[in-house]
Formats: C-alpha cells, sequence, structure tokens
C-alpha cells in the first residue's frame, strides 16, 4: 500500500492504462429515420476504456462510414461522458442532404460544421461601454458615441 496524500491506493492491475489511439465500441439506440426534417436520429453510447473521450469529428467520421453517408451530413452533439470515464453517450444526427441541414440545423452547429460564416462580434464589455456612453448623450450626438466607438 501507498500513502498518497491521505489516501490509501492500491495498484489494481485491472485498471486500463491509458492509451489515445485505443478501441472504441460505437451502439446506436433509438433510431428514427424523420422523414419531416429529411434525417436520421439517434443516441449514441461509445465505449471508450482508454480513452479519455472521443472527438466529434472521429464519431462523424465512424457513424458516416456506418450508416453509408458523407461524413459532412453527420452532426454529433450532446456528448456527456459518465463519471469515472470510459463511457460516453450523445445525440447524433445524420441529414438526407445539405439543403435540409443547413434549413434544421441551428445556427451554432452549422457554424461548427463550417456551413455558415461565424459572426464577428465586439467584445461585451466594447458593447456595454457603448451603450452606457449613448445613454449619457441625446439626439445626434447619440450617433456619433456609436460611430466613435466604431473606428477604435
Amino acid at each position: 500500500m501507498n500513502r498518497e496524500g491521505g489516501r490509501n491506493t492500491i495498484w489494481n492491475p485491472k485498471l486500463t492504462p491509458q492509451d489515445p489511439t485505443g478501441p472504441v465500441t460505437i451502439r446506436t439506440s433509438k433510431f428514427i429515420t424523420n422523414r419531416l426534417l429529411n434525417r436520421k436520429q439517434f443516441i449514441i453510447t461509445v465505449l471508450h476504456p482508454t480513452r479519455a473521450n472521443v472527438s466529434r469529428a472521429e464519431l462523424g467520421e465512424k457513424l458516416a462510414e456506418l450508416y453509408k453517408s458523407e461524413k459532412e451530413r453527420v452532426v454529433v452533439f450532446g456528448m456527456k461522458t459518465k463519471f469515472g470515464g470510459g463511457s460516453s453517450q450523445g445525440f447524433g444526427l445524420i441529414y438526407d442532404d445539405e439543403e435540409s441541414q443547413k434549413k434544421f440545423e441551428p445556427k451554432h452547429r452549422l457554424v461548427r460544421s463550417a456551413l455558415a460564416p461565424k459572426v464577428e462580434k465586439p467584445s461585451r464589455k466594447l458593447r456595454k461601454e457603448r451603450k452606457n456612453r449613448g445613454k449619457k448623450v441625446r439626439g445626434k450626438a447619440k450617433a456619433k458615441t456609436a460611430d466613435a466607438a466604431k473606428k477604435k
């Protein structure tokens, strides 16, 4: 036995060492073909005993291969790793075509999959400062304070 930080730790040969290239098992459940939204949707359970977690991109590639579709049409989100590791669960969608994906997918997930441009806006602090500066003046001067902030 080893005494570290007030805890007794015992070496356990059954615990698997971390291997980032280790095998991954993907299971899908509650598989539904949603004709109204032109997609297939399902719950993904990923078993990864030798990894911390598995990237969404890697899962997308494997699911595209499994369901014979393009990897760009596969959307994986909501992945939660179970306490203790080794298993994760999330949600997956496979769209029939790019048009329906752009139509039904939320904007933030379209940005993730590079189908929509990311909206570049000033920092939160800058927006609040501009708003408060505008409160202090009236009329045409209000437009000038907004313009001055934009020029900086």
